[in-house]
């Protein structure tokens, strides 16, 4: 028995089943005489809904999450590559495949709309981190998988007219002062118009751009409370499930105690009886044997 073997066998159950199966597994360890892998596999933690769904398709559908991989790993390097045909025939590649998956992943248990996102994402995270690849094919997952700051296909970006510094118009006077321009870029009196056109649209698109920024640092700092919070919560409920597993021992143990100490009070009634028996018995025999000698 090796710690791989037996993360294969936990990491194929079920949530209810894992933590009674992780139990059994590591007092058969320690019945064994491995204490050290006995606490390798009590660390093991027990996987969320989303992740024993993500396991089971590894191992129910090989093929599709194989194909899910590959798809990942040739859209990364088509990335690198900066290869736009590539991404485009890829990009719809990977919604294919994910959609299938996730269908499959789907019938395999009934979801909650909340463990079906974390299913999306964690295969959303197989596809553009190697990383993340290499644990949903183990089919090990604990918990859901998420990769942030990934960038997807460089899109050409239109940046801001560049100011230029108008060249010196005609009948600048003398101290390098020019005269307020006439015509239609100006005001009566000859005043300029406070910002033109582009300058106002620039305006506004950093603005957006700003907003969306905060928008997805505030999306992404709930996203990350919420994921502590779920692990927080499937950690209590892991320590709930183990405290009551380790209360039912306990109660089976102090009864099985009970009940022998309580036959070891009837043995030992039963021994002082036999005592007194035999002392009776030793009395009588010395002074059956005075009278014969007399």
């Amino acid at each position: 028995m090796d710690l791989d073997e037996v993360a294969d066998r936990l990491y194929g159950l079920s949530p209810p089943e894992f933590t009674a199966a992780r139990t059994a597994e590591a007092r058969a360890a320690r019945d064994a005489g491995d204490a050290g892998l006995a606490r390798e596999i009590a660390k093991l933690r027990k996987p969320t809904v989303s992740a024993a769904a993500v396991n089971r398709a590894a191992r129910a559908h090989p093929g599709e999450v194989a194909e899910l991989l590959e798809v990942g790993e040739r859209l990364r390097a088509a990335w690198q590559e900066q290869d736009p045909g590539a991404l485009a025939e890829l990009t719809r590649r990977r919604g294919e495949v994910t959609g299938r998956l996730g269908r499959l992943v789907r019938q395999e248990g009934e979801l909650s709309a909340a463990a079906t996102a974390e299913v999306e994402q964690t295969l959303d995270a197989a596809v553009v981190d190697a990383g993340a690849a290499e644990q949903v094919r183990r089919g090990r997952l604990a918990r859901p998988l998420a990769y942030s700051g990934f960038a997807p296909a460089p899109t050409p970006r239109e940046r801001p007219a560049r100011k230029t510094r108008p060249e010196p118009e005609r009948g600048e006077r003398a101290g390098g002062k020019r005269k307020p321009a006439a015509g239609p870029g100006a005001r009566a009196g000859g005043k300029r118009k406070p910002a033109p056109e582009n300058e106002a649209a620039a305006a506004r698109a950093r603005e957006e751009e700003e907003a969306a920024a905060a928008r997805a640092r505030e999306e992404e700092e709930a996203a990350r409370k919420a994921r502590e919070r779920a692990e927080a919560q499937a950690a209590h409920r892991e320590w709930q499930e183990a405290l009551e597993i380790a209360q039912r021992d306990f109660d089976e143990r102090a009864a099985k105690v009970e009940r022998l100490e309580r036959k070891l009070a009837k043995a030992r009634r039963r021994l002082d009886d036999s005592g007194n028996r035999l002392e009776v018995a030793r009395r009588e025999e010395r002074q059956a044997r005075r009278r014969l000698d007399q």
